[in-house]
């Protein structure tokens, strides 16, 4: 099974990684006992609940793993999907785990899955189902501001985490920080500006990062900058749509193909994605748009310079990887490459950005939704206009000294204090920035390393190897 298929891919990297820090740090840097420890999940609650609806009683199975409690509150999304299965969330939650070591984010790894398909649902059905599974849940500490906060995740947005959180807040009215019992919430329910396209965002600031290093850009055989670069998209959901069009609207990169369930749309001069999202919402599905073709999932292997797999896990596996023809692919989705794929696109030479860095924005914009609903004070009220009043005396001063008014174009980028939405992307792309830093000098550095993800992952393994042995674990 896929899931299954996928768990096992999370373990085998574990272990190369394992096996990276032995060979380049010596056998006593991580037991046997540790690493398995580490490995495996704590703990995964199956629940089984049932609603009324439609005049009859429905059950429905869900669950909760919690894969670290190195740091609390463990932290991962839930998703919405008719294929969920404990093995899936199970790999889920140990990529959180990895993911916030790596982006060094003090959470534990998590993650939650109902088997349901949405489209079933009638949107007042669906909160029905929702709070319920929200209670099951809740009543166990398995949604708590300070032990484990969920976040949307496939199927579930906004909407879902505003229900999660006031059925939290009735069972714990009293809680002062109920609000912080999940992220990516609404604004109008503290959620944070910048949080629904952090993980786009995020695939962004994790390319730019990928072309400032020349040493890196050219194991892939591409010339220098974003600018021009042919991109495939799979999947125009919330996060290939955010990076398709910060990508293409503010870098000059050209999105030439993006592929969904019902066919690709390709233009080799470069797709109107906003005009492509609007045509979705209209119709319901790519079809009709200019373009459209029925090849779906072979357009992967169609000929571009980056790929970005945004909408599932495993779908790049050994039947496919030989075909793949992008020298560069970032995971935007957790999980799209198998292990034994990776290994031989790597073989091939094309150079991975993996997804526990690459789709690390959204649980860093999760982060500080944590925090700014813990001090429940709004990022950037308290400095923003002390900041403008100083600027605005700097540029008189300016003016003063050299007789000449301060150029028009850029005065109001000087003198507007920063808003949320620019702390937040500022933290985010500090955060891919530096991550990106450390994981392409372990890169280059250590011959046992043999690409990102080794790199990634024996960072993300050793942080958290160490956060157990300095509590005695």
């Amino acid at each position: 099974m896929a899931g299954e298929e996928f768990l096992r891919s999370i373990e085998a990297n574990f272990k190369q990684a394992v096996g990276c820090i032995i060979a380049s740090d010596g056998a006593g840097t991580i037991s046997d006992g540790l690493a398995n420890k580490i490995m495996v999940a704590n703990s995964t609650y199956v629940v089984r609940f049932g609603v009324r609806l439609r005049g009859e009683l429905h059950t429905f199975t869900g669950y909760r793993s919690v894969h670290s409690e190195h740091f609390e509150p463990a932290k991962g999304g839930i998703r919405y999907d008719p294929n969920v299965s404990q093995d899936e969330v199970e790999a889920l939650a140990a990529l959180m785990t990895y993911k916030c070591a790596l982006v060094e984010v003090p959470f534990g790894g998590s993650k939650g899955g109902l088997i349901i398909n949405p489209r079933d649902w009638t949107e007042a059905e669906i909160e029905r189902i929702t709070r319920r599974f929200a209670q099951e849940l809740a009543k166990r500490d398995l949604i708590h501001p300070s032990q484990n906060v969920p976040a949307p995740d496939v199927g579930t947005g906004e909407r879902e985490m505003a229900w999660i959180a006031d059925e939290y807040k009735r069972l714990h009215p009293s809680d002062l920080n109920a609000w912080a019992c999940v992220t990516g919430k609404p604004m109008s329910k503290g959620g944070i500006a910048g949080r629904t396209e952090a993980t786009g965002r995020g695939i962004q600031y994790g390319l730019q990062a990928f072309f400032s290093h020349p040493r890196d850009v050219a194991k892939t055989g591409l010339a220098p900058g974003l600018s021009g670069k042919r991109v495939i998209v799979q999947g125009l959901g919330n996060v290939g749509y955010h990076a398709a069009l910060f990508l293409s609207q503010e870098d000059g990169a050209l999105i030439t193909h993006v592929l969904e369930r019902d066919g690709t749309v390709v233009n080799h001069e470069g797709i109107d994605i906003v005009a492509l999202l609007a045509h979705i919402a209209e119709t319901g599905s790519i079809i009709g748009f200019p373009g459209h073709i029925k090849a779906g999932i072979k357009m992967l292997e169609a000929d571009a310079d980056i790929l970005i797999p945004a909408a599932m896990e495993l779908v790049i596996t050994e039947d496919n990887a030989a075909r793949i023809r992008t020298p560069l692919i970032i995971e935007a989705a957790n999980g799209p490459i198998s292990a034994l794929a990776d290994a031989l696109l790597r073989d091939r030479g094309v150079v991975v950005i993996p997804d526990l860095y690459a789709n690390a924005g959204g649980v860093t914009v999760s982060y500080f939704e944590w925090i700014k609903n813990l001090t429940h004070i709004r990022f950037g009220r308290m400095q923003r206009r002390e900041s403008e009043s100083r600027n605005a005396a700097l540029v008189r001063g300016i003016e003063m000294m050299t007789g000449k008014d301060f150029p028009n174009e850029i005065r109001a980028a000087v003198l507007d204090g920063a808003t949320e939405l620019d702390l937040v992307r500022s933290g985010l792309e500090d955060t891919m920035r530096q991550t990106y830093e450390t994981i392409s000098r372990e890169w280059n550095s250590n011959d046992a390393v043999l690409d990102l993800r080794g790199a990634a992952m024996k960072v993300a393994v050793q942080r958290v190897a160490q956060s157990y042995g300095s509590i005695g674990i």
